[in-house]
């Protein structure tokens, strides 16, 4: 099996790759609460996972390399319930830059920031939107969720995708790490416990910036009390393959700027 891993290669293979066009996928998590029955580890956990599946099942046929996570990313809203450690906007961008381009000096031309955390979808899409122009390489960012969106609809049970300590997010921990997990609470994890943005506004077409505390009172949204780790290993793989089809996809690659 192909090495996939930035920091277990040699600089001489990394070199090799970059000359091959490989893809480098950089996972970017966040480490935050998430409710009565998980570690804050969740989103960092599960978005390295999937993008060393992705990278694995690939590499006999598709140059790719991983880098090492971004393990911190933009969690102010989840700073009132504890356990959360966060970034300003500032300085996740500044990171961002600075990782792409030293990917980019390398040699590396395709450059996909692979997103396992809600809070870090506004700030990617303009991350990509400046480094694309700026690093004048094919720099892309994606969520595993919505890649993986119909399957994860057909593989849960009480909701359609990844909400936050929820059914998968429980699921896909009790897969990796179900030490880690506290299945014995997760009957105090269902939530919201208050209404929702979309419900008072009457469309989700709307945003306001909203503290977790102010939506859940413990943290989680979503039923957790379904999960199990048969139904986390089938998300990972669906999230996974998804992930993989991306990467390997030449012509998403080549378009045009």
């Amino acid at each position: 099996m192909s090495e996939i891993e930035w920091s277990r290669l040699k600089a001489a293979d990394i070199s090799a790759l970059a000359a091959r066009g490989a893809a480098v996928i950089v996972p970017v998590g966040s480490v935050e609460q998430h409710g009565p029955h998980l570690p804050t580890q969740v989103d960092m956990l599960i978005v390295t996972e999937i993008a060393r599946r992705a990278a694995r099942s690939i590499a006999a046929a598709t140059p790719v390399v991983v880098t090492p996570t971004v393990w911190s990313g933009l969690a102010e809203h989840h700073m009132s319930l504890g356990g959360t450690l966060s970034l300003d906007f500032a300085t996740f961008f500044a990171l961002l830059r600075c990782i792409c381009r030293s990917i980019t000096r390398q040699g590396f031309g395709k450059i996909l920031l692979l997103n396992g955390h809600g809070g870090n979808i506004a700030a990617l899409t303009v991350a990509v939107n400046e480094l694309a122009i700026e690093l004048k390489a094919a720099i892309a960012a994606a969520s595993y969720w919505p890649l993986a969106g119909d399957a994860f609809a057909r593989i849960l049970e009480r909701q359609e995708t990844v909400r936050h300590a929820c059914e998968a997010e429980t699921s896909m921990l009790l897969a990796l790490a179900p030490e880690l997990v506290d299945m014995r609470r997760a009957a105090e994890a269902v939530g919201p416990t208050a209404p929702e943005l979309a419900e008072v506004a009457g469309t989700d077409a709307v945003h306001r910036w909203r503290s977790f505390k102010s939506r859940t009172h413990h943290g989680a949204i979503g039923d957790p009390r379904v999960a199990t780790a048969e139904k986390g290993e089938r998300l990972l793989a669906a999230a996974a393959e998804a992930v993989a089809k991306l990467v390997a996809n030449d012509d998403f690659w080549a378009l045009p700027a």
